[in-house]
């Protein structure tokens, strides 16, 4: 019998929103230190989406270079997470299969539960390729973080989006057996249908953050996973790094084996500059570590995903020889430094100009540097166009 093939991470990319926000600009604006949102949440900047941009665009823009790599052939499944989907029916990535000219012969999901959804599409695509390692699965994790102004989770706004090659015999991380998983009801978060903002319990929240990391890390345990000793890097969901800092200290305090900074604070490289990105934030880390100066290979990444209300998952990649082959720092640094800056109230019209009302017609320009944009609403539709 043929052993099972090794399964996990192919080519992984990401995108932002095109402005950004430098959070001692914000600091300044409302009255407090800089020092509280740079030191207190582990905040530097904020992207801030153009008016022509949205999930479906930073989503599309994340994949399009995967796809430019390694073309569409075995790509059978594109599986999109976020927790601000663009209707109530229609899968965002339906307009980015359109966008990136995906086969037709191509099933399409969305994927929600909070900032849990990229997971959960990791291991549905595991589970595919599994299936039939032919198939190659292109997973979108694409969000942006939106809190009302002036209240205490402002700071940590932001916007992001990861896609993920998932397929047989990975050039990135293999993703090897348990995993570890936690879920309980709690009002820590969430967006009812009729906000556009999400609802923030925060000292409840950060509780049920470090439930979850040890839940699903006592669970990984006893389904054979291996000790926090044998894991040289670690990557924790970053609403804020600070948060995923204190996961971080609660790991080993909850384990009682040290765990240096130093096997955290790389994963936190693009999260600094960019906030909240939901679905992708754990990816971002992810992305972060991969891109460090040390050579990982052969090392064990462990990773918790997290998403409010409340689902946590902890599990271990293993980095692959050759990893390094795609150089992707430079382009994702050069992908940051090209953002636009902008100011407070430049910022806050941006907030206060997504459109709500589907009713009325509305064209967008396509103001943005990016490749994609959104165009606007016709007969209650969005609409999408490529350059």
């Amino acid at each position: 019998m043929n052993p099972p093939p090794v399964i996990g991470i192919h080519d992984l990319a990401v995108a932002t929103g095109s402005r950004v926000l430098d959070l001692a600009d914000l600091a300044r604006a409302i009255g407090v230190e800089p020092a509280k949102f740079h030191k207190g949440l582990g905040q530097d900047q904020m992207s801030v989406p153009g008016p022509d941009e949205d999930i479906v665009t930073m989503g599309a823009a994340a994949a399009a270079p995967i796809l430019d790599r390694h073309g569409a052939a075995g790509i059978r499944t594109l599986l999109f997470a976020t927790e601000t989907g663009v209707d109530q029916s229609k899968a965002a990535g339906i307009f980015t299969h359109r966008l990136l000219g995906l086969p037709p012969a191509c099933r399409v999901v969305e994927l929600k539960q909070a900032c849990y959804g990229g997971t959960a599409a990791l291991q549905m695509a595991i589970g595919i390729v599994t299936r039939d390692p032919r198939e190659r699965v292109l997973i979108i994790s694409s969000d942006i973080a939106r809190y009302g102004i002036d209240t205490a989770a402002e700071p940590t706004q932001g916007a992001g989006a990861v896609a993920m090659l998932v397929a047989a015999d990975p050039d990135l991380l293999e993703i090897p057996t348990p995993t570890g998983i936690w879920t309980a009801d709690i009002d820590d978060f969430w967006r009812p249908n009729d906000s556009d903002i999400a609802m923030v319990e925060g000292k409840l929240s950060i509780d049920a953050y470090l439930d979850a990391f040890t839940g699903a890390w006592d669970d990984y345990r006893a389904q054979g996973g291996v000790a926090a000793s044998e894991i040289d890097a670690f990557c924790h969901h970053q609403p804020f790094t600070r948060m995923a800092e204190k996961a971080h200290r609660k790991l080993a305090e909850h384990t009682g084996v040290e765990l240096g900074l130093d096997t955290f604070l790389p994963s936190t490289r693009y999260n600094r500059r960019i906030g909240n990105s939901y679905t992708a934030s754990l990816y971002l880390a992810l992305a972060a570590v991969l891109d460090s100066d040390d050579d990982l290979t052969g090392c064990r990444i462990g990773l918790f995903s997290y998403g409010s209300g409340a689902v946590g998952e902890f599990f271990t990649g293993l980095v692959r020889p050759g990893y390094r082959a795609a150089a992707r720092r430079e382009r994702t640094e050069a992908l940051l430094d090209a953002r636009m800056p902008i100011g407070v109230e430049e910022y806050r019209e941006l907030h206060r100009r997504v459109p709500r009302d589907t009713s009325t017609d509305l064209a967008v320009d396509p103001v943005s540097a990016g490749e994609f944009h959104f165009a606007g609403i016709s007969g209650r539709a969005r609409r999408y166009t490529r350059d």
